[in-house]
């Protein structure tokens, strides 16, 4: 764990490929560079859909851990 603190966080548990990525990619939108954004799945696929898409994009994926089958991501806003 981490005692790093979401700006934001949302709940994409029973969705599944491409909507965690899309709301996340719209979730980050509204932030402010620096910004930590909690993201938590169910999806299997979540788990190299937000390492890919962290790469694509530059935002830095902090934290990518699951327990008892939910996914949970720390990704903080890298550029505007």
């Amino acid at each position: 764990m981490t005692d790093l603190v979401a700006a934001k966080r949302i709940d994409c548990i029973g969705l599944f490929c491409p909507m965690p990525i899309v709301k996340t990619r719209d979730a980050m939108k509204g932030m402010v560079v620096g910004e930590i954004l909690e993201m938590v799945a169910d999806d299997p696929g979540s788990d190299p859909d937000m390492r890919s898409w962290t790469q694509r994009t530059g935002n830095e994926l902090v934290l990518a851990e699951k327990n008892d089958g939910i996914y949970r991501f720390l990704i903080r806003k890298a550029k505007g």
